[in-house]
């Protein structure tokens, strides 16, 4: 079986006559967490779009999809952005939200049977069930990525990419919506590129990591063996520290923590 889900080669974007990203050169492993990393800026959200074809690119992306792993397109892939922009003044629930998504009737003439039944489910899987008849404006930080996770899940796809899914979530809900993308990378087998500036999610969740500066990897690999304090000057700068992580119990465990300006850490 083919441990390469996506292998992206001298991948290059430039937009509006600026140089984005040069040379990328990097695997999606099948089944496993991969972590993209590096400074705002350094061209992290272009590799996604790239990804999901949403930017020209030159170079290749080529996905090894399927049971026999011939088709070039994944079946589906899920996309959890940033933050969603809804105007707050839009009177729509939650349950209204997914009916946009998935039903082909229009909204005015209400939601269907089926459509609010499968919201349910899909709300429910990322622990979010109480939130289906919920305004989408009232909702916290926290609550409307579960809830654009859940879209992100159906139908289930093969590739789930998330773009600083923590990024608008109280510190307190951040370390739930990362175990939660753990259970759904370990039962659901679904292959997970996410972008976090968060070194300690990094290290304690992802199986693989990619370091972007200035559009370029500049390097790869298990995070035990990344996340060195060498690696991370060479990608954050040399002001950065890397920590021992130390459990409850005062044991040290083999991966490294990041704490300091530039991540969204909540101190």
């Amino acid at each position: 079986m083919n441990a390469v889900l996506a292998q992206i080669r001298n991948l290059r974007v430039n937009l509006g006559g600026r140089s984005i990203l040069n040379g990328i050169d990097a695997d999606l492993l099948r089944n496993k967490i991969t972590a993209l990393i590096g400074l705002n800026g350094s061209g992290k959200t272009t590799l996604l779009r790239a990804l999901i074809r949403e930017c020209p690119f030159q170079g290749e992306v080529k996905f090894f999809c399927g049971h026999d792993h011939s088709h070039h397109r994944p079946e589906h892939i899920g996309y959890v952005p940033q933050r969603l922009s809804l105007d707050a003044r839009l009177p729509l629930t939650v349950r209204e939200f997914f009916a946009l998504a998935l039903q082909r009737r229009p909204l005015f003439l209400g939601v269907s049977a089926k459509v609010a039944k499968r919201a349910a489910e899909l709300l429910a899987r990322v622990g979010a069930g109480h939130l289906l008849n919920r305004p989408v404006a009232k909702l916290s930080g926290g609550e409307m990525q579960r809830v654009l996770l859940s879209l992100a899940l159906e139908p289930q796809p093969e590739l789930l990419l998330l773009d600083e899914p923590a990024a608008g979530i109280d510190f307190a809900d951040q370390a739930p919506f990362y175990d939660l993308l753990g259970r759904i990378n370990r039962e659901r087998q679904v292959t997970i590129l996410i972008v976090s500036h968060d070194l300690s999610v990094v290290s304690e969740h992802a199986h693989h990591v990619l370091c972007l500066q200035n559009g370029t990897i500049v390097c790869q690999g298990p995070p035990g063996d990344v996340l060195t304090q060498e690696a991370i000057s060479r990608t954050f700068g040399a002001g950065k520290k890397v920590y021992a992580h130390l459990h409850d119990d005062g044991t040290a465990c083999d991966h490294n923590h990041s704490h300091g300006h530039g991540h969204s850490h909540g101190h």
